[in-house]
């Protein structure tokens, strides 16, 4: 089961997010539309993917976001924006580790494909820690000494 946080001022948006996610098997969708709860809720709670808005008053997407890059580090962030700001784009990328940025509207064909190749892309970082963990917990045989 993946958990997967959306965070949108419109109520709207994350109606229409929701639909499209549902069409996901073994997916929980949980949504904000203030980004104060829901960074609330990221310290009590473990999320695999969050999406969020870019614009949203108080806290804006990117600073949203770094936020629970800081709190879940092991989760996948996607940013969905009205907007190709260049700028933008690059702040996203560089201080939140965004795995995808959305314009709006979206085609729901692509946000679908999008959010399963983060949780996919999550998926294969958990799995190579986890090979390395045991890797390095293994001992060193003599004749390698």
């Amino acid at each position: 089961m993946h958990r997967i946080m959306v965070v949108d001022d419109e109520e709207n948006i994350l109606k229409s997010i929701t639909r499209v996610l549902n069409d996901l098997v073994d997916v929980e969708v949980e949504c904000f539309t203030k980004p104060t709860e829901a960074l609330r809720r990221a310290k009590t709670s473990v999320y695999d993917l969050f999406i969020s808005d870019f614009r949203m008053p108080g806290i804006d997407g990117i600073s949203f976001l770094v936020s629970t890059k800081n709190l879940q580090p092991n989760s996948v962030r996607i940013i969905l924006s009205g907007q190709a700001d260049e700028t933008v784009l690059a702040d996203s990328i560089n201080e939140a580790e965004i795995f995808r940025f959305i314009l709006k509207p979206w085609n729901n064909t692509e946000l679908l494909k999008s959010v399963t190749q983060a949780l996919q892309h999550k998926d294969i970082l958990y799995e190579n820690k986890i090979l390395s963990d045991k890797v390095r917990s293994l001992s060193v045989p003599s004749w390698c000494k």
